[in-house]
C-alpha cells in the first residue's frame, strides 16, 4: 500500500504543474490583450482634443473682404456743394479689429485750374472700441492726388460704426486731409457718411464669428 501511494504522487504533481503552467499562460495572454485596449483610449482622447481645437477656432476674430461707399463733405472750404462734396469708394479686407483698404475717389466734383481732384489712398483702420453692434474706429491713410501741385495726401479720421447685420454696416466719420506740395501745403476738415458691405456667406465660419461679435454684448 505504501508503494502504491508513492507511485501515485508523481501523477498528482504532474497535474499540479500542468495547472500552474496553464494558469500562467492565461495570465500572460491576458496581459498581452490589455495594452491593445490602450490605443483605443488614446485615439478617443486625441479625437476629443481635435474637437476642442475646432471649437476654440470659432472664438477667433473673423476675416473677410468688404466694400465701402463714402460720401464726405468739407466743412471749412469755400464754395457750393459741388466744391465741398468728396465721394470715394474703398475695397479691403478685415482681420478682426484691423482693416486694410485701398480707396479711390475725388476731392470734389470740380477741377481747380490745372490740378485734378482724383486720388488713390492706402487706408488702414483699427477698431479702438466696440460694444455689441457699435464700434469706434481710427484710420491713418496716405495717398496721392494725380497731377496736383499738392500731390501728397495724408488722412487721419475717426468713425462711429453701427452693424445693421453681419453683412451691412453704416458709419459717421469725421477727419482731416493734409496736402503737401513742393512749395506749399494745406489741410481741410470733413464730415462724412459711409455704407459698408461685408462679403460673408451665410452659415460660414467667418459669418458666425461676426455674428457672435456683434451680439455678444447686446
Amino acid at each position: 500500500m505504501i508503494r502504491l501511494a508513492k507511485s501515485r504522487n508523481p501523477g498528482y504533481m504532474k497535474i499540479i504543474y500542468t495547472l500552474i503552467l496553464l494558469l500562467s499562460g492565461i495570465s500572460l495572454f491576458a496581459q498581452n490583450i490589455a495594452p491593445a485596449a490602450k490605443p483605443l483610449l488614446v485615439g478617443k482622447t486625441s479625437k476629443d482634443t481635435v474637437i476642442e481645437s475646432d471649437t476654440s477656432k470659432e472664438n477667433k476674430e473673423p476675416r473677410y473682404f468688404y466694400l465701402s461707399l463714402n460720401t464726405n463733405v468739407f466743412v471749412n472750404a469755400r464754395g457750393g456743394v459741388a466744391r465741398r462734396f468728396s465721394p470715394n469708394i474703398e475695397f479691403g479686407r478685415t482681420y478682426g479689429i484691423f482693416d486694410i483698404g485701398l480707396a479711390s475717389g475725388r476731392l470734389n466734383s470740380l477741377a481747380s485750374g490745372a490740378d485734378t481732384t482724383r486720388f488713390i489712398e492706402f487706408r488702414p483702420t483699427i477698431n479702438v472700441f466696440s460694444k455689441g453692434r457699435f464700434a469706434e474706429a481710427l484710420c491713418l491713410g496716405g495717398g496721392y492726388v494725380f497731377k496736383a501741385k499738392q500731390g501728397l495726401m495724408t488722412e487721419i479720421c475717426n468713425s462711429i460704426n453701427f452693424n445693421i447685420s453681419t453683412t451691412v454696416a453704416v458709419a459717421v466719420t469725421q477727419g482731416y486731409y493734409f496736402f503737401d506740395g513742393t512749395n506749399d501745403s494745406r489741410n481741410t476738415q470733413y464730415m462724412g457718411f459711409s455704407l459698408t458691405y461685408n462679403f460673408l456667406r451665410k452659415h460660414s465660419v467667418n459669418n458666425n464669428r461676426k455674428k457672435a461679435a456683434i451680439v455678444s454684448d447686446n
